[in-house]
C-alpha cells in the first residue's frame, strides 16, 4: 500500500506495462504528470517518515531522484515497450 498522496503501486504497474504506443495522447499525458506529481511527493516526504512498503516501492519505481532508469523502466525497455 502507498502512503497517502502518493500514486498506487497498481497504477504504477499497469502504467508501466501497457506500451506507450498502445497509450492515447491524453493517458501519455496523464501518467507524465502522475509520475512527476509522485516524484515531487517522493522528494518531499522524509525517508524516515515513509513506510517500509513506501520504499520499496520508491526503490523499484526509481523515485528516489538519483536520476537513474528505474527498474519498471529497464523491463519496458527490454521488452520494447518504452521510448528508448
Amino acid at each position: 500500500m502507498s502512503d497517502l498522496g502518493r500514486q498506487s503501486f497498481t497504477d504504477k504497474t499497469g502504467s508501466a506495462m501497457k506500451p506507450d504506443s498502445q497509450k492515447g495522447v491524453f493517458e501519455q499525458a496523464g501518467d507524465a504528470v502522475k509520475g512527476k506529481t509522485d516524484s515531487a511527493a517522493s522528494t518531499l516526504q522524509p525517508q524516515h517518515e515513509k513506510s517500509t512498503t513506501q520504499k520499496a516501492g520508491d526503490t523499484f519505481s526509481g523515485n528516489q531522484n538519483h536520476n537513474q532508469e528505474s527498474i519498471a523502466d529497464k523491463t519496458k525497455n527490454a521488452l520494447g515497450l518504452g521510448h528508448k
